[in-house]
């Protein structure tokens, strides 16, 4: 079965989700649009499955280059961007012609900023192979690179023509890439759709099953979730006085400060996970959420296979620096999302240091 959802922004998209889509490649990149060129970004576990989509496009007398690019975090540096742009520039790219972003959520970003910086934005299509990739990265427009400061601080806006989410590339997915995408389903659930967290709760032995029909229909919720809140708030500027995109970020500073911390050696899933349980402790001790909401998270994120924990005591001061450089900060006043009760977020600006260092000294200990 194929799903496709649309992405109701003021340039509207499609994700497609299901098995085999990336046949659905070339209609993608636009023929009758001047496109003469296409670039094929992705990670090195990825070469293979490259060349595969490269050959139908060559059919089509379409110049394509593939242009591979260190895995992971490692490819959202200025260095390889440079790279992606010399090779860009000595293939004469214009601006009729085509980026694809193929690999996980690192590679996305990164193929993403690539289009929205070249010639000052070209069309560029997202073909995620992971699952935090397909649930988060690849649909919203939000593309980037890290700095030795932070991570995603410098980037830009820019929308994909569309997504395609095939679900086949899974079965080669290891356990903790898979248990890492996961975390940002769950984020879903407790933000948004709490049927996310019934159906993992009612069968968590099935979540590690890439093939499973609960897979499938947990990524089609995730993805149904950042859709509908991108569409109502595509550069996160909550002008409606909601809290608009920005409710994606659950989780997402403290996470952010873990993976900064670690050097990226732990994966985006797992210091999210964490991220959340820190987040549902401060929201706990304010008053907003009883422990009932505080321990679902921990017991739906342990189901999953994700720590709730950060045994690294002793580094409060190293990792509240970096969150006071987060992208989510004003001024000098961190913020937080939280909830205020299931499915209900909000922002906490602002609170109290003490707060702050108990909720770490839960996660902590």
């Amino acid at each position: 079965m194929t799903t496709r959802l649309t992405v109701p922004t003021a340039r509207p998209y499609d994700v497609v989700i299901g098995n085999g889509v990336h046949e659905q490649l070339r209609g993608l990149v636009g023929f009758g649009l001047g496109v003469m060129r296409v670039a094929i970004i992705h990670a090195p576990t990825m070469a293979a499955h490259a060349a595969r989509l490269r050959e139908p496009l060559v059919s089509d007398h379409l110049e394509v280059h593939l242009i591979e690019v260190p895995d992971s975090e490692q490819a959202k540096t200025t260095d390889v961007l440079a790279f992606c742009w010399k090779v860009l520039g000595e293939a004469g790219f214009t601006r009729s012609d085509v980026i694809v972003g193929l690999g996980g959520g690192a590679t996305t970003d990164l193929a993403g900023f690539v289009a929205a910086s070249w010639l000052r934005g070209v069309r560029f299509v997202n073909v995620p192979t992971t699952v935090l990739g397909m649930v988060d990265a690849a649909v919203g427009g939000k593309t980037g690179i890290n700095t030795a400061e932070g991570k995603n601080l410098v980037g830009a806006f820019h929308e994909p023509v569309g997504v395609l989410c095939d679900l086949d590339v899974l079965e080669g997915l290891p356990a903790r890439e898979l248990r890492s995408g996961m975390a940002e389903v769950v984020k879903c659930g407790f933000i948004a759709d709490p049927s996310i967290l019934d159906l993992v709760e009612a069968a968590p032995g099935a979540i590690a099953d890439p093939t499973s029909s609960i897979v499938a229909e947990l990524i089609t919720k995730g993805i149904s979730v950042k859709a509908r809140t991108v569409a109502g708030d595509l550069r996160e500027t909550g002008e409606d006085g909601s809290i608009g995109r920005e409710a994606l970020n659950y989780g997402h500073t403290f996470g952010h400060a873990i993976e900064r911390f670690e050097h990226y050696r732990v994966r985006h899933g797992e210091a999210i996970s964490v991220g959340m349980v820190y987040v549902a402790e401060l929201a706990h001790r304010t008053g907003m959420i009883d422990r009932d909401l505080l321990d679902r998270h921990r017991s739906v994120l342990a189901q999953v296979g994700l720590p709730t924990r950060y045994r690294r005591p002793g580094i409060w001061e190293a990792l509240a620096t970096t969150m006071r450089l987060d992208k989510k900060t004003r001024g000098d006043q961190l913020r937080f999302v939280v909830l205020e009760s299931l499915a209900q977020p909000v922002i906490l600006a602002g609170p109290d240091e003490s707060l702050l260092l108990d909720a770490y000294r839960a996660v902590s200990a």
